[in-house]
C-alpha cells in the first residue's frame, strides 16, 4: 500500500485548499496494489472504523452492514468462488442491482484477482450473449429474476435466490480467513467496463488494479468526502459512474455509502430517505437535478454539506434553483469511464457557473486545436508526459490487444474552452458541435438556454439542412407534465430563445419528441442528426420560426 494511504490524508488536509493540493499531488505508484486487502481490509476493517457502516441500504432490500460485516463476508464469498474454480484473470460478468451482493462480489472478485465485467440489469439476453462471449467470461452473477436471460450461456451460471440451472448465491461461502494465492499487481487487470455508445459500438475499456481504486483519489477529492460522510451516489450499476461513487471514491474516504432503492423513482420519497438517513454529500446526474428543482426543495431539512453534478454538464438555471433552495451550490465534474474525475469544482473554491472546473490534482489537462496546437478553444486531452495511473490501460481488441493510450495525448472526444484564471467550459461532444452561417455552435449553450423555459424538461440540438444557411440550430425538446405540444407552446420556446440568444444563435426550428437516449440515459443525438439528414422537406410535426410572424427576421 505504498504511498496511498499518505496521498489520501494529503488530499484530506486540503480539500479546501485547491492550489496547494494541486501542486503538492503525486499518485502513489506501487509495484503491488489490491484495493480490497491492502485497503479496505487492513485499514477500514480494522480499528475505530471497523463498525462503523460501511453499507447503508434503504428501501427494498433494507440492509446496514459495518466495514468489519463486508470484510468478512467478502472473504467468505471469495473462498467460495475460488472453490467454484474462480482464478486469477478470469472474468466474471456481474449483472445485480442495488443489493448487497453486488458489494460482496466486487470485494470478492478484487481479493481473488479476477476480473469484474459489470452490467446492467436493463440488458437483453441478446446483449448478455454478445457481451460474455466478447470478454469470454467464465462466471456470470445475476439476480434470480434475470435467470432465464443467461440460461443459454456457457459459462458458471450463479443467481441471487434460487434459479433453475443456476448455483444459489446464498451457498457461496468458504473460510473468513481469506489467504490470495499471490500477491496482486498494480498493473493487474481489474475491471472491464462497456461504454455507453453515444455514438457507435460500445468499446471495452480495461482498468487495472491501480487505474480505479488509485485512480480515484481525484474523485473522492471532488466530491469533497470525509471520513464518517453518509455518501448517496444516484447511478446505477453496469457504469462507471457506479464504480466512482457507489464503491471506491466513498471507502477510500471511509465514508458510508447510501443506497435508496425505489420501484421506480420517486423524488420526493428519495428526498425523504436522504433526511432519515442523514445524508452528507450527494452525486446526481442532471435528469436527477431537473427533476427536483420541480418540488419546493426548501421544505426538505437536509444534513447535506456538498452537492455535486456529473454524467453531463449541469444547465445554469438548475444550479441556481438548488442554490435558492439549500444554499448550496452543485459542483459540476467530468470524466470518463476511461479515466476517474478529470476536472471539477473542488469544495471552497470559487465557482464559475457554467464552467466544470479546472484540472483536478494529478490530471494535466491541454486544449488542443484541429492541427494540434495548445489553444484556448479546443479538445479535452490528457498529457501523457504526466500519464495519471487513472487512465484506462486500453480499449480491448477482440484479438487482446489494447490501443488508445499511445502517444503525446489521450483524446477525450470532448470539447472545451479555458478562461484566462483556467476553468474550463464544456462546449460539447467534438462529434456534436457544428456550423451554421459559418459561426460555430455548441449545442450545449442552447439547450442552457431551452432548459430555463418552464415547458422543457430535456432538449437536443442539432444541425437541420438549410437552403441559405447550410444548416440552422434545431431542438427536439421533451414536454414538462402538464404541457401540450402544439402551436402555443412551440411559439412560446422560441421566442423565449430568441430573447435570449444572437442571431446566429437562436433556434429555428423545433419539434417535440421523446429523446433516444443510450442504455445508461445519454442522449443519442447522432440519431437525431441522422433523422435531419434523411428528412425530405420538413419533419411531421416540425415547427419553424416563420411559422409564426412575430418571429420571423
Amino acid at each position: 500500500m505504498t504511498g496511498f494511504a499518505e496521498a489520501r490524508d494529503f488530499l484530506l488536509a486540503h480539500r479546501t485548499d485547491y492550489a496547494t493540493a494541486y501542486d503538492g499531488f503525486r499518485w502513489p505508484d506501487p509495484t503491488h496494489f489490491n484495493f480490497a486487502l491492502d485497503w479496505f481490509d487492513a485499514v477500514l476493517a480494522q480499528g475505530e472504523s471497523a463498525d462503523r457502516p460501511a453499507l447503508r441500504i434503504a428501501g427494498i432490500g433494507a440492509a446496514e452492514l459495518s466495514f468489519r460485516d463486508m470484510s468478512r463476508r467478502s472473504s467468505e464469498v471469495a473462498s467460495g468462488l475460488r472453490a467454484l474454480g474462480v482464478k486469477r484473470g478470469d472474468r466474471i460478468l456481474l449483472m445485480l442491482g442495488n443489493v448487497v451482493p453486488l458489494w460482496e462480489v466486487m470485494l470478492a472478485a478484487i481479493k481473488l484477482g479476477a476480473v469484474v465485467v459489470p452490467a446492467t440489469t436493463l440488458l437483453t439476453a441478446a446483449d448478455l450473449a454478445e457481451r460474455t462471449a466478447r470478454v469470454n467470461a467464465r462466471f456470470v452473477v445475476v439476480a434470480a429474476a434475470d435467470a432465464a436471460k443467461i440460461a443459454a450461456l456457457d459459462a458458471v451460471k450463479i443467481s441471487v435466490g434460487e434459479a433453475p440451472g443456476c448455483i444459489d448465491y446464498a451457498t457461496i461461502t468458504g473460510d473468513a480467513l481469506f489467504v490470495p494465492d499471490a500477491a496482486t499487481k498494480a498493473t493487474d487487470p481489474m475491471l472491464l467496463y462497456f461504454t455507453s455508445g453515444t455514438t457507435a459500438r460500445p468499446k471495452l475499456v480495461l482498468h487495472s488494479h491501480a487505474s480505479y481504486p488509485i485512480g480515484h483519489l481525484s474523485t473522492m477529492y471532488w466530491l469533497g468526502l470525509l471520513p464518517g460522510d453518509v455518501h448517496l451516489n444516484i447511478s446505477s450499476p453496469g457504469w462507471a459512474k457506479h464504480a466512482w461513487s457507489c464503491f471506491f471514491a466513498p471507502w477510500i474516504a471511509g465514508a458510508t455509502i447510501f443506497i435508496c432503492n425505489q420501484p421506480r423513482f420517486d423524488a420526493p420519497a428519495l428526498l425523504d430517505a436522504m433526511v432519515a438517513g442523514g445524508v452528507t454529500t450527494l452525486c446526481a446526474p442532471p435528469t436527477v437535478w431537473r427533476m427536483f428543482i420541480q418540488l419546493d426543495l426548501a421544505s426538505w431539512q437536509t444534513s447535506l454539506r456538498e452537492v455535486c453534478g456529473a454524467g453531463e454538464p449541469l444547465n445554469p438555471e438548475v444550479i441556481a434553483q438548488v442554490r435558492r433552495a439549500w444554499g448550496l451550490t452543485i459542483r459540476d465534474g467530468y470524466g470518463q469511464t476511461e479515466t476517474t474525475a478529470q476536472i471539477g469544482n473542488p469544495p471552497g473554491q470559487e465557482l464559475r457557473i457554467g464552467a466544470m472546473g479546472r484540472p483536478l490534482p494529478g490530471y494535466r489537462i491541454r486544449l488542443l486545436d484541429m492541427d494540434g496546437n495548445d489553444a484556448e478553444e479546443g479538445a479535452v486531452c490528457i498529457d501523457l508526459a504526466h500519464r495519471p495511473p487513472a487512465l484506462m490501460q486500453g480499449y480491448l481488441q477482440d484479438d487482446g490487444s489494447l490501443i488508445g493510450t499511445d502517444g503525446d495525448v489521450y483524446r477525450t472526444g470532448d470539447v472545451a474552452s479555458r478562461d484566462p484564471d483556467g476553468y474550463l467550459t464544456y462546449v460539447g461532444r467534438a462529434d456534436d458541435v457544428f456550423k451554421a452561417s459559418d459561426y460555430r455552435i455548441s449545442p450545449f449553450e442552447l439547450e442552457s438556454v431551452l432548459i430555463e423555459h418552464p415547458a422543457v424538461a430535456e432538449a437536443a440540438v442539432v444541425p437541420a439542412p438549410d437552403a441559405l444557411r447550410m444548416a440552422v440550430p434545431k431542438a427536439y425538446v421533451s414536454l414538462v407534465a402538464g404541457f401540450e405540444p402544439d402551436a402555443e407552446t412551440a411559439r412560446s420556446i422560441l421566442a423565449h430563445c430568441r430573447a435570449r440568444l444572437a442571431p446566429y444563435l437562436r433556434i429555428r426550428r423545433l419539434e417535440f419528441a421523446d429523446l433516444p437516449k443510450t442504455i445508461s440515459g445519454k442522449i443519442r443525438r447522432v440519431e437525431l442528426r441522422r433523422a435531419e439528414e434523411q428528412a425530405d422537406g420538413r419533419r411531421p410535426g416540425e415547427f419553424r420560426e416563420d411559422d409564426f410572424p412575430d418571429l420571423k427576421g
